[in-house]
């Protein structure tokens, strides 16, 4: 069966991480993508380490099975071919900083008057409205100035950085449903949109619980390392070999946990009978189940837990997780096929599992800079005007 996008035709010109995310996505789902890149540089993590033959992992994990055409937007003949591709494109993605495009002849307000069906998904730091729409970010900037790093990290602590790029990753996925939503409407309506995604934006839509802390009592939340705020028991555990979570959500599952635990006195003591009084009385409740944990290896306690239906499950590094079972069982480990001339990767495989297409077992390789050039350029030919 043909996936949900096949037919669509996404011209991308975004580069590093939020752009390129979004444009992967809508390319697992059945989207072709022309990735515009920079003549002779190509996207800036064409050069990021780690590398393999001489190529980046990085480039190759995020810009997998998109083709590659390199255009100078300022030159004549490239604008020319350019302009051939916009005839074609159901959606242009960039992600240079607001005006840039605009100063190309490029912008929404020019592209919507020539291409009424084109939609425009723009992601920058700060959007392109604001006082500070023209400020350059990345992530961590968006991630300091969002809230985020101040609720990351141990309590007494310096701000962290969450591992992994959110600030990017989370803007390309509100990207990616800002272009489906516009891809919808366009069916009904025949006219195509501009969407604005904000890095900036993006992080403090995904605070949930701290906006509904910090609104209501007027503090500003603070860090609690890997414990929940507003859930007891919600956090790491120390066993006899090292750490694993228990995730105790409701009086229910604490009442599991505690009968799992042999303590079962716990649920009808008024200091842990509620979930409020758990939050109040974290750092003792602590105590109290690690006392039986650290008598035994996660394995052990994993199994007993789940035989009583608590969420619960070791910690994992990076490499672990890869190695994980179930990830293997869900198609999200998978070998990126090599070029004719190159290196293959490692990837994740697309986590939106959809009935009426079946994953891939490989993923196909990223292109080299301007890899796409002679066929894009024999495609259009074959196009009737």
């Amino acid at each position: 069966m043909t996936k949900p996008l096949e037919g669509v035709l996404i011209l991308d010109l975004t580069h590093v991480l939020a752009g390129p995310f979004c444009a992967m996505t809508l390319l697992d789902l059945g989207a072709r993508v022309i990735k515009v890149e920079r003549p002779g540089e190509g996207d800036d993590t064409r050069a990021f380490p780690p590398f393999k033959e001489g190529e980046s992992a990085y480039f190759a994990a995020i810009n997998r099975g998109k083709e590659s055409i390199a255009l100078d937007l300022k030159a004549q003949h490239d604008r020319a071919i350019f302009e051939q591709l916009l005839v074609h494109a159901d959606v242009v993605l960039e992600n240079y900083r607001p005006g840039v495009m605009e100063k190309l002849g490029y912008g929404w307000e020019a592209l919507h008057e020539r291409f009424p069906k084109l939609i425009y998904g723009a992601v920058s730091g700060f959007g392109h409205t604001g006082p500070e729409a023209g400020k350059p970010a990345y992530d961590m900037v968006v991630q300091a100035r969002g809230g985020v790093m101040s609720i990351t990290g141990e309590e007494g602590g310096p701000p962290v950085r969450v591992g992994a790029s959110i600030g990017d990753i989370v803007a390309g996925m509100y990207l990616t449903q800002g272009v489906l939503a516009a891809l919808y409407q366009r069916d009904k309506t025949g006219e195509g949109q501009k969407i604005d995604i904000s890095m900036l934006d993006s992080q403090i839509a995904i605070l949930e619980h701290a906006v509904a802390l910090a609104s209501t009592t007027g503090k500003a939340p603070g860090p609690t390392g890997a414990r929940h705020p507003s859930i007891t028991p919600f956090s790491t555990f120390r066993a006899e070999d090292g750490f694993f979570v228990i995730a105790a959500g409701n009086d229910a599952l604490f009442a599991k946990l505690c009968a799992a635990l042999r303590l079962d006195t716990l649920p009808k003591d008024p200091r842990f009978n509620t979930n409020t009084a758990r939050c109040e009385n974290v750092a003792l409740l602590k105590r109290l189940i690690e006392a039986q944990t650290l008598t035994q290896p996660r394995a052990h306690w994993i199994a007993l837990l789940e035989r009583h239906g608590v969420p619960t499950g070791r910690v994992q590094n990076v490499l672990e997780a890869l190695e994980d079972p179930q990830l293997a069982a869900r198609n999200m480990v998978l070998p990126i096929e090599a070029r004719e001339i190159g290196p293959s990767f490692v990837g994740a495989g697309n986590p939106i599992k959809m009935s009426g297409f079946s994953d891939p077992a490989i993923l196909p390789p990223a292109p080299s800079l301007d890899g796409d050039r002679e066929h894009i350029l024999e495609w259009l030919k074959t196009i009737p005007d």
